[in-house]
């Protein structure tokens, strides 16, 4: 730290009690100066060599035949006209950056300036600020923060803007000019850790890291740090990730719990405040800000109910990068008075924020030709709709554990979603699944509802060994499931044949049949078809899956020299062992009549059992 002292004379003001304040001399003290609530025993000529104001107050007491002084609005208070009286006396007085601002404004007070006597208190506390704290990256900071007691002085007499320019333009400056100490604990380089390597035996110099201003701006007060921001982001030379480091990095430190998504208790309209500056110190680049501290950020600012036009604008930066979110940024707390857990509404915005912007970024390039098209942001804008959906259908499984969570949430939300490319729908099976398990209270039209969010075509090999023994899926998802795996096998084997299926199966499926035969089939047992398979469903599909999966596993690996005919022969056997696990799902159905899901659940033990009595089925999948 930087200081200066000032006079040569030794010290001799003595203290008696709180509030009195004297001069050890022979002579007699000629004046009383009452500043606040402490009295100064003081002489009139060594002050009034160098105070033009305290002359005027002096003349003013001699007309009035009195010999005391009462000063109660001098900036500083008692401490800061001790500073300039222990001048006048020509005493021994040290400046540094915690008190040269109120003596500064002290002296200005009381008109210590040329005019008065030439090298005064003005003139030499300037000296000092120039030529020294403004020049230290920490003592300007300091000085800066001890502004705060004395505007609107320090504001008048330019002190503010003048620190506010010395720590943005050090802030601003090239790294490998940096050569004075800072704060740097949030991630320690290599150099900082002496593990830097060595060329020649001599070690490298250290580097220093371009947010090394981060955490010294921390200390201000979010008023100060407001300006020193603005004033760093008008110089134009800091990048916005950097800004970006700075803002998460003083959340952290002003905000406790803000880690955590929670405010702790404490002066809540201090934090409302605080929050509500960070969101419009927000760099405008966009992804300059992590998406997951932008997510922190909203969650604080819905707990401390801040302004809506806060929150707005959170969420419509948020919405421009929301695929680079998590499921887990996304898990805010619905209010207290809510039943469910989560505050899906606000999810459903950010998906509505982030569609709106992909539509004005297309708009805003016009295709005008193919080569243009392939370079478009529409590719990219696929590519981010793709990480949306999968984000929402991780979130989606999160959620589903929620025993309140009401299906039309579940549903609209992933309906919001449903036209976004992805490669397969295993996800969004996973998020069903698990709705399924935690609601098992749903009624057949709901289970219906839910399951027709996913494209059992887009389902992977995994999920459709799953799904074909899930008791939760109505037996209609369990028969799409199959004849769609049977058709991938059948085209994978060079084959384009598919199976010859009952019309009333066929008009279960997508594009099947609408026959009057089928027709009328289809709707006497659409309940059936709805409910959930029985356990002896189950079995009888876990046998003849089973015999399909050995039938593949069978292959020779000189298969590749088959005939066409061979193949053809293959693809009809599977055909024929379809058709029969069909057959034997349609006589169930119809020796069993109408079966409610309550009675066809089966327990996790006879699952179990069932897996295990089957040696050539593996173990049975889980997603919950």
């Amino acid at each position: 730290m930087k200081f200066m002292k000032l006079g040569s004379k030794p010290d001799s003001f003595l203290v008696d009690g709180d509030n009195i304040r004297y001069v050890a001399t022979e002579l007699a003290t000629d004046i009383v100066i009452n500043v606040g609530d402490v009295k100064f025993y003081l002489h009139k000529f060594p002050l009034l060599s160098k105070s033009a104001r305290l002359q005027k107050l002096v003349a003013n007491i001699n007309d009035e035949n009195s010999d005391e002084i009462h000063i109660q609005d001098i900036p500083g208070g008692p401490a800061a006209f001790e500073i300039c009286a222990k001048f006048c006396y020509g005493m021994t007085v040290t400046l540094n950056a915690y008190n040269v601002v109120a003596a500064r404004c002290a002296a200005e007070y009381l008109e210590m300036y040329e005019t008065a006597e030439k090298g005064n208190l003005i003139y030499k506390i300037e000296v000092f600020l120039n030529s020294s704290i403004f020049r230290s990256w920490k003592d300007s900071i300091i000085v800066l923060q001890t502004t705060k007691s004395l505007l609107p002085w320090a504001e008048e007499l330019k002190l503010v803007s003048h620190c506010l320019d010395s720590i943005a333009s050090k802030a601003c400056i090239d790294t490998s000019k940096v050569e004075w100490s800072y704060t740097y604990n949030r991630r320690k380089l290599p150099s900082e850790n002496g593990k830097d390597p060595i060329w020649n035996g001599v070690r490298k110099p250290q580097t220093v890291p371009k947010d090394w201003w981060v955490e010294d701006l921390c200390e201000l007060h979010i008023d100060l740090y407001r300006r020193v921001i603005t004033t760093i982001k008008t110089k134009g030379r800091v990048s916005g990730d950097v800004i970006g480091e700075s803002l998460n990095a003083y959340a952290l430190r002003r905000l406790p719990g803000f880690s955590k998504g929670i405010i702790q208790s404490g002066d809540i309209i201090r934090y409302r405040s605080l929050a509500e500056a960070i969101v419009w110190l927000l760099p405008t680049e966009k992804g300059s800000v992590p998406c997951t501290f932008m997510l922190r950020l909203l969650r604080t600012v819905i707990l401390l109910e801040c302004g809506e036009m806060e929150r707005n604008e959170l969420m419509k930066r948020i919405g421009q990068q929301l695929e680079d979110a998590t499921a887990g940024d996304l898990l805010i707390r619905a209010p207290a008075e809510e039943t469910e857990m989560y505050n899906v509404d606000i999810v459903q915005s950010l998906v509505e924020e982030f569609v709106m912007n992909k539509q004005n970024a297309q708009s805003d390039f016009p295709m005008e030709n193919e080569y243009q098209e392939s370079r478009s942001p529409k590719l990219r804008s696929d590519g981010s709709k793709m990480k949306v959906a999968k984000l929402i259908e991780g979130y989606l499984t999160e959620i589903a554990r929620d025993p309140n969570l009401s299906l039309s949430k579940f549903v609209k939300l992933a309906e919001m979603v449903s036209n976004f490319p992805r490669p397969s729908h295993d996800g969004l099976y996973r998020a069903i699944d698990m709705y399924l398990k935690e609601h098992p209270g749903i009624s057949k039209s709901e289970r219906k509802r839910i399951c027709r969010l996913m494209d059992c075509r887009k389902l992977s090999v995994d999920a459709c060994m799953h799904a074909v023994q899930n008791e939760r899926l109505p037996l209609r998802v369990v028969v799409q499931v199959l004849f769609f795996e049977q058709v991938r096998q059948a085209t994978s084997s060079a084959g384009n044949s598919t199976p010859e299926l009952p019309g009333s199966i066929r008009a279960l499926l997508p594009g099947g049949s609408h026959d009057g035969s089928s027709r009328s089939t289809t709707t006497n047992t659409e309940e059936d078809w709805d409910a959930v398979p029985t356990a002896e469903d189950i079995k009888a599909l876990k046998g003849e899956l089973a015999t399909l999966r050995l039938g593949g596993s069978n292959r020779n690996p000189n298969d590749g020299a088959k005939s066409d005919a061979e193949k053809l022969a293959a693809n009809k056997m599977k055909g024929l062992v379809m058709s029969k696990i069909f057959s034997k799902l349609w006589s169930s159905k119809e020796r069993n009549g109408e079966i409610s899901s309550s009675d066809t659940s089966e327990s996790p033990g006879s699952a179990a059992e069932e897996a295990k009595s089957t040696p050539s089925r593996s173990r049975r999948h889980s997603v919950s």
